[in-house]
């Protein structure tokens, strides 16, 4: 009988914010697959788990993934963490659950944090609908054409960035959208030095390169939609010609059918015109 894989989130941050389902999941496991193994130990050794541990990261996953698969099929459990956060969101990871859910192997997640879900929550911006970007291209060009690409997007769109990119980065983004533009930046988020700003796209840039502190951390940047203004249709005066034609001797409901046809307008625009059109006319 297969084994179980369990993807459990870890701490931000702050080590308080890890569940009591995580614990005893990180507890009872044969293995724990981790990110980088000397960093999980800081998180290990806060809650007394003493337990095995391999190395999984970016570099090795689809060497080392196949060898968890084959141990996950003689019916040991694995847990899988990341460094910070929830696994594979921006994170290694994938190959791993790929094949484990390709083999009908049970994945079942442990949630926690999550620094993107975090600045969401907090970010004041519309979030009924966002778009997630994970990190940027490293050179300059490639940001500022990511940017093009997103810059008329009417949903928030969000993006992870490190401290000795974030400058550069709010330089090519304020090259490329309207300055006044309304952008969130969280940084270090549920640590000491927590800080989230929201203001316009330029004041924020200003605040960034006037602070060394400010350039220090891990930072989410959530960038407010655009306002996308919806053009009116005009009725043109040949539209409005067959519509006084066809009213004379039509329906309204007759006329408009037909005028659709002549004309090729939306039925829905035509209607309204001949009703100002009858109106005028019974006046």
């Amino acid at each position: 009988m297969c084994g179980k894989l369990y993807v459990v989130a870890t701490p931000i941050g702050n080590l308080a914010d890890f569940s009591y389902r995580a614990v005893e999941t990180l507890k009872h496991v044969d293995l724990i697959a981790a990110e980088d193994t000397r960093h999980i130990k800081i998180l290990l050794q806060h809650y007394a788990i003493n337990n095995k541990l391999i190395s999984i990261h970016q570099h090795n996953e689809e060497k080392v993934a196949p060898g968890l698969i084959d141990k996950l099929k003689k019916g040991m459990s694995i847990a899988l963490v990341s460094d910070a956060g929830t696994p594979l969101i921006s994170d290694p990871g994938m190959p791993l659950v790929k094949l484990a859910k390709q083999e009908g192997i049970d994945v079942s997640p442990i949630p926690g944090a999550c620094a993107l879900i975090a600045a969401l929550s907090v970010s004041g911006l519309s979030v009924t609908k966002f778009s997630f970007e994970g990190f940027l291209p490293r050179t300059s060009s490639a940001r500022k054409t990511f940017f093009m690409t997103k810059k008329n997007m009417s949903v928030t769109w969000v993006f992870y960035e490190s401290s000795h990119r974030i400058v550069a980065s709010l330089n090519d983004l304020a090259g490329v959208i309207p300055i006044d533009r309304k952008i969130v930046i969280a940084r270090e988020l549920t640590k000491i030095y927590e800080t989230v700003v929201s203001d316009s796209l330029d004041r924020v840039v200003e605040r960034v390169k006037q602070s060394a502190n400010m350039q220090k951390g891990e930072f989410v940047v959530l960038v407010e939609g655009a306002v996308i203004e919806k053009k009116l249709e005009v009725v043109t005066d040949e539209q409005k010609r067959v519509l006084l034609v066809l009213l004379k001797e039509c329906s309204i409901k007759t006329a408009v059918a037909m005028a659709v046809e002549i004309t090729g307008a939306r039925k829905k625009v035509l209607y309204q015109a001949a009703l100002e059109l009858k109106n005028k006319a019974d006046e």
